[in-house]
């Protein structure tokens, strides 16, 4: 491999690893609100978030990106809204209080 073709190789990992910690970071602060909001162990947290993804379709990174703006803003998507509410109610510890707390932060419309 050429010196040229080396470095462009090393530039890309810096780009991707820069990317992978910025996600990482966006999804562990995604955990704490999902933890908090459902009182619930981080290993569930985690499996709320993937599980939101798998049925939205959507990439665990996007789904962690909203849930972080919920948290700031009080919007969330409705899909993503309406599948955080089962997967926490699924685990018990989410009251309907809660569930009707997240239904008041909706994202507003067109």
């Amino acid at each position: 491999m050429s010196t040229a073709a080396r470095t462009r190789a090393l530039e890309d990992e810096i780009v991707h690893l820069r990317r992978a910690i910025t996600s990482h970071a966006v999804v562990d602060q995604a955990i704490g609100v999902v933890l908090a909001t459902g009182h619930i162990e981080p290993a569930e947290a985690w499996d709320v978030l993937r599980e939101i993804s798998m049925h939205t379709n959507t990439k665990v990174r996007v789904v962690a990106e909203a849930i972080v703006g919920w948290a700031r803003t009080g919007l969330l998507p409705t899909e993503i809204r309406t599948e955080l509410e089962q997967q926490l109610c699924a685990r018990q510890r989410f009251t309907a209080r809660e569930a009707a707390r997240t239904r008041e932060r909706r994202e507003p419309g067109p």
